[in-house]
């Protein structure tokens, strides 16, 4: 598993760990093997293995024999024998691990034997690293070569060779693809051999490695190697959904885990009938409807009766089976059912040792609403005890003073004939008419359209107003004209004389 301090720099070495990729555990480079013989001797001083292991671009590892007996080392470049020239690598396992390997991976030692020219010189390195240099800006080209000669293809990685005088393009198609007018292009264009080499989804996703859903990198990039076919039955088998957003991977395929249980559940669902067989009972015939491998019950639902589902277990699901087999009467699957109580309780325990997510959060203080203070009553903040122990406390009623000091409380207030006693009352809305019937209550859309009307300016005077202010003469107004007297009128003797009259007459 390849980490960022140890990725990999130009010259092929790691940059963190500085230790030329022979850390304690050997994981700065995919599909490694950790040499657990390194420090072991040989038993009666036999020769060691003369078989490396040498790793190229993107994890692909190739088998040469040291002819030469080099010293070498985990970590040593290499200068290696190819069909025209030589490339460069990098030795990653030696000894008697190698023989593991290659009878592991079915290798021959006779049949095409690559060998190991020499320790890789300064030179090398440098013509090594610049190749590896155009191979990005080089697979953009590429691609838009394709796109404009409309080629169903996707150029996935370009691999120079460590002398720089091949490069080999790694393409994915669903179909084959006719690529001779392309490597025309391609060879007027970088000036060099050309390989092509169609390769599968996986295979690419291995190559271009990534991280998984799961959380972790992807298997086929760090130590899956042989890629079995999965099939949709493989997540029928483990009742999942078939989701093909869940189930691909990021090559588009089924994802490989799937088949990494599948032997399990496959051995567990031999204890389970099949669910296409009907139970018969004198109640009617009940149909399989959903399966537990883990707990082994099973649900089952009587024709007609479809939301109603009784559970049992597979051994009594079993026993149905025979005694229908036998023509023996089955009463109805409430006899057999499980208690579903019991299987709703889930006690959930803390078995690895953690506490709660949020065993930090602070509890939320609740808001409580003001309530409008009462004389009577004590503080909030006072305590019970201080409230069993002083009692409420009764302010005394204070009289009204009179506005005259001279004038008798209890003397009753005579009211002024002149003025109408229905001035200060306001009428009752509510009142009975005259016919005997409440008058119904305004609603309030009324009594705010009632309010919004301007006032009257030659309204009567408010109710409010003194009755005994003399009212302001109006300028405008004509003077009324007075009275004559009538010569003729008789005088009235109930009337009482006035002087002033009297005097002018």
């Amino acid at each position: 598993m390849a980490c960022e301090s140890c990725s990999t720099g130009k010259d092929g070495q790691p940059k963190g760990c500085k230790s030329n990729g022979t850390c304690g555990t050997d994981s700065c480079n995919k599909l490694t093997v950790f040499d657990w013989l390194a420090n072991m001797s040989l038993p009666n001083g036999e020769a060691p293995f003369n078989w490396v292991e040498v790793r190229f671009k993107n994890g692909r590892k190739e088998y040469y024999l040291n002819s030469e007996n080099l010293t070498l080392g985990i970590g040593d470049v290499v200068a290696t024998q190819a069909a025209t020239g030589h490339d460069i690598g990098m030795v990653t396992l030696t000894g008697e691990l190698v023989r593991v390997q290659m009878k592991r991976k079915k290798i021959s030692q006779d049949v095409e034997v690559l060998r190991i020219y020499r320790k890789a010189s300064q030179r090398d390195i440098d013509i090594w690293s610049d190749a590896r240099d155009k191979e990005e800006p080089m697979k953009v080209k590429a691609r838009q070569f394709a796109i404009d000669l409309k080629l169903h293809m996707k150029i996935s990685d370009i691999e120079y060779q460590g002398d720089a005088s091949k490069a080999t393009f790694y393409y994915t198609a669903e179909e084959r693809v006719d690529f001779r007018e392309l490597i025309k292009v391609f060879a007027r264009e970088f000036r060099t051999r050309i390989e092509m080499k169609q390769v599968g989804f996986r295979q690419e996703a291995a190559r271009l490695g990534g991280i998984g859903s799961c959380g972790r990198e992807l298997c086929c990039s760090t130590w899956l190697t042989d890629f079995r076919s999965v099939s949709t039955s493989a997540a029928r088998y483990q009742q999942l959904s078939l989701n093909p957003q869940k189930l691909a991977g990021q090559c588009g395929k089924l994802k490989c885990c799937l088949n990494y249980e599948l032997d399990t559940y496959l051995d567990a669902l031999k204890a389970f009938p099949k669910t296409e067989v009907k139970l018969k009972t004198e109640k009617g015939t009940a149909v399989c409807q959903k399966t537990d491998i883990f707990k082994g019950h099973m649900w089952y639902a009587y024709e007609g009766e479809w939301m109603n589902w009784h559970k049992i277990t597979t051994e009594q699901a079993q026993e149905i089976i025979a005694l229908n087999k036998k023509n023996e009467p089955v009463g109805s699957l409430e006899e057999y059912a499980v208690d579903l109580l019991e299987d709703t309780k889930v006690e959930f325990e803390n078995v690895v040792g953690q506490d709660s997510l949020t065993r930090f959060d602070q509890p939320k203080k609740v808001k409580r609403r003001r309530t409008t203070k009462n004389t009577n009553t004590p503080n909030d903040d006072a305590k019970e005890s201080d409230v069993a122990a002083k009692p409420a406390v009764k302010r005394p009623v204070r009289k009204k003073k009179p506005a005259n000091p001279n004038q008798n409380p209890n003397a009753k207030v005579k009211q002024n004939p002149n003025t109408n006693s229905n001035q200060n009352t306001k009428p009752n809305p509510n009142a009975p008419t005259a016919d005997g019937e409440a008058k119904p209550k305004p609603s309030r859309n009324s009594r705010n359209r009632n309010k919004r009307k301007p006032q009257n300016k030659q309204n009567p005077q408010s109710a409010n107003q003194n009755p005994n202010a003399k009212p302001k003469p109006n300028p405008n107004a004509r003077a009324k004209p007075k009275p004559r007297p009538n010569p003729n009128a008789k005088p009235n003797p109930n009337q009482k004389s006035n002087p002033n009259t009297d005097a002018e007459k």
